[in-house]
């Protein structure tokens, strides 16, 4: 594979820009342009840092430049029979290992197997002033003190600008089986409570419109035994399925209205608001597509949190306020890698 490391021409413009204090706009593959609120500045492109660096199937580690694409990693790891956990959203052909990272957004899986920053093992940044800095490494135990390298995933670029990043990979199963039970709701949610607490090999849930989805993974002989006792019938399309879901290509994401992102305890019974919704990740995760400005409120007293998932532009709180420590603490690592504060100023919140 040629060599794509262009961290000479990235560490350049970012000190040009610091020494300018021109805000800089973050772009791998812009199909996550929508997400979070529409800051301007200078775009600093990636995708020409590129390239797989080490990939280890029997250490299950897998070393890229940010600006790889996405697909290009997942078809690595496929040819090895493995995969990234997370099952990660791309919403494009040109998305890159480096936003999927910096976005932090996790599919289907996440509720059987963790968010993505779990799997983040080592990264190597750019910080706001044109430094070149290494974090984690590529084993678990590597990790010692305050985690930066994870604190990059979810970060959308306000503290540094991805260079490679080392991620913790996993075997496919031996088969997959999606089961379709017709259920309301408030069952719904009390079916998953129920599998939650259970072995059964439960990798992805979702229900919308009295319709539940349930995908299980395994041996042939562990799902066939999964099924008689979950009953349902088999969803014949079920990779196309969960791929909808993945990608917000499913009927409900079709909708004109502004989507809602609501994480709220998995116990929690359906919420009063206009609109069905679509629920994954056995109930923590819920859809809303309408137009109203109390569902941060609707969240928080539901014990959650929202987000402004897809909108207009116009909106100018996007994620919910965390708690004043929180924002302390963000604002010092701000400080400390990106001194000029040039680095996606305002995507996540107005004042950052």
């Amino acid at each position: 594979m040629p060599d794509h490391d262009d961290t000479t021409r990235l560490a350049e413009q970012v000190r040009d820009a610091t020494a300018r204090r021109t805000p800089l706009r973050i772009v791998g593959g812009d199909t996550k342009r929508f997400l979070g609120r529409h800051g301007t500045g200078a775009g600093l492109h990636t995708t020409s840092h590129a390239g797989i660096v080490s990939y280890d199937p029997a250490e299950l580690v897998i070393t890229v430049r940010a600006g790889t694409p996405l697909r290009e990693v997942e078809a690595t790891l496929a040819a090895q029979n493995q995969r990234l956990p997370f099952e990660p959203p791309s919403f494009g052909e040109s998305a890159t290992i480096g936003g999927t990272v910096a976005c932090g957004l996790a599919g289907p899986s996440r509720v059987a197997f963790g968010p993505l920053r779990d799997y983040v093992l080592g990264v190597r940044m750019l910080t706001g002033d044109g430094r070149v800095l290494r974090f984690g490494g590529e084993v678990i135990k590597n990790v010692a003190g305050y985690d930066v390298s994870r604190s990059m995933a979810g970060a959308f670029g306000t503290l540094g600008i991805l260079l490679d990043v080392s991620l913790k990979v996993l075997p496919c199963p031996p088969s997959s089986r999606t089961l379709s039970l017709e259920r309301g709701a408030e069952d719904a949610l009390v079916e998953l409570g129920r599998l939650g607490g259970t072995a059964m090999p439960l990798t992805a849930s979702c229900w919308f419109g009295g319709s539940l989805a349930l995908r299980f993974e395994g041996t042939e002989r562990t799902l066939d035994d999964v099924q008689r006792r979950v009953g349902g019938t088999t969803v014949d399309d079920g990779a196309g399925l969960w791929r909808s879901i993945r990608e917000h290509t499913h009927p409900f994401f079709l909708a004109r209205e502004p989507l809602w992102r609501l994480y709220v305890p998995a116990a929690a019974p359906a919420l009063w608001m206009t609109g069905a919704p679509l629920i994954e990740w056995n109930g923590l995760q819920r859809w809303y597509a309408l137009d109203s400005d109390a569902v941060f409120e609707t969240a928080t007293v539901a014990g959650g949190c929202a987000t402004l998932f897809r909108h207009d532009g116009r909106a100018d709180a996007v994620f919910a306020r965390p708690a004043e420590a929180l924002v302390r603490l963000h604002g010092s690592l701000k400080k400390i890698f990106d001194p000029a504060g040039i680095l996606n100023p305002g995507r996540m919140y107005a004042d950052f």
